[in-house]
């Protein structure tokens, strides 16, 4: 028998307020969604998990996490979507809560008050589920996908805890980002998105084997991948590089509608160039967010065309500090 592996007790990677830092308990996520129960199996090493290359399984994960811990009971994605890493996505907002004190001297602001536009909010809906319940924020999601729409939309409405928390928008010009997402009358405290990173889609499949591979499976020609979620999720012409190129490109005119925006960018290497555009655009202030899960590391980045003077002001008007 494989020798029991030791883990540490808490995940000290993830922000200090995630509640994903202990190790997942089983037998109380199934009690908060039982359907999990036909997933969780006695891995080689003795402990208690679910295929993670198993999309019924990680869905059925995903499902109970967000019932035990968030209080949502009514979550469903359509066969192919992606089904993201709750863990991390929860860190990006802890970090935007903390990037938003820094303007609110010291203080987090709750409430339906402060504005999130999640670009490319997807049919899981995942960052404007967890920030209202987390900080009873308020959210506009844009899509270029009617079926992610129509899904992210069912699911606010298939919970009274998330009533009336998400406007969804479609994005009816695929090659907009920003553009045409907001009206000029509008004010947003924060963007926040998870863009396509990989510039094809042998580039999108590559990866997905190497993630077969980290999590020990054998790789087949065509794997069946709880990751792979469609095309637009995974892929555009440019990579992530290029997709960002243009999100910061299109901030500049909605400079004074949004205090902080921000993307996560999975690749390191494209960072300096990320630095070099937005300060050519004229940004006053800039963040790279460091965040980690497990042997991950990762970041986001953010930026704004306040002065930190005015974003004091911002948080007095809109926040009541």
């Amino acid at each position: 028998m494989t020798q029991k592996k030791s883990f540490p007790p808490v995940k000290s990677g993830l922000h200090p307020r995630n509640l994903h830092r202990e190790r997942y308990d089983f037998p109380a996520l199934i009690a908060a969604h039982p359907a999990l129960s036909a997933f969780v199996h006695t891995n080689p090493h003795g402990d208690a998990s679910v295929d993670f290359a198993n999309p019924a399984a990680v869905k059925a994960l995903n499902a109970a996490l967000l019932a035990h811990f968030y209080g949502i009971q009514n979550w469903d994605i359509p066969p192919g979507y992606l089904c993201p890493p709750i863990p991390g996505r929860a860190d990006y907002l802890h970090q935007l809560a903390d990037l938003l004190a820094i303007c609110n001297r010291g203080n987090i602001p709750r409430g339906p008050h402060v504005r999130g536009l999640d670009v490319g909010c997807g049919a899981n809906a995942i960052y404007p589920m967890l920030g209202h319940t987390l900080y009873d924020w308020s959210f506009v999601g844009t899509e270029i996908d009617p079926v992610a729409l129509k899904n992210a939309e069912k699911i606010f409405a298939s919970n009274a805890n998330l009533t009336s928390a998400l406007e969804m928008r479609l994005q009816e010009h695929p090659d907009d980002i920003l553009a045409g997402a907001i009206n000029s009358n509008e004010y947003f405290e924060f963007t926040l998105c998870n863009p396509p990173f990989h510039a094809s889609a042998e580039e999108a499949a590559a990866g997905s084997q190497r993630k077969l591979r980290n999590i020990g499976k054998e790789v087949t020609a065509k794997p069946r991948l709880n990751f792979e979620g469609l095309s637009h999720e995974l892929w555009c012409e440019g990579g992530e590089r290029e997709f960002i190129r243009h999100m910061i490109s299109q901030s500049r005119p909605l400079a004074d509608n949004i205090l902080w925006f921000s993307t996560l960018v999975s690749k390191q290497d494209n960072l300096p160039q990320i630095y070099a555009q937005i300060e050519r655009i004229g940004a006053r202030n800039m963040r790279t967010l460091d965040m980690a899960q497990g042997q991950k590391i990762s970041r986001a980045v953010a930026w704004s065309f306040y002065r930190t003077a005015d974003m004091e002001k911002w948080a007095r008007s809109r926040w009541k500090a």
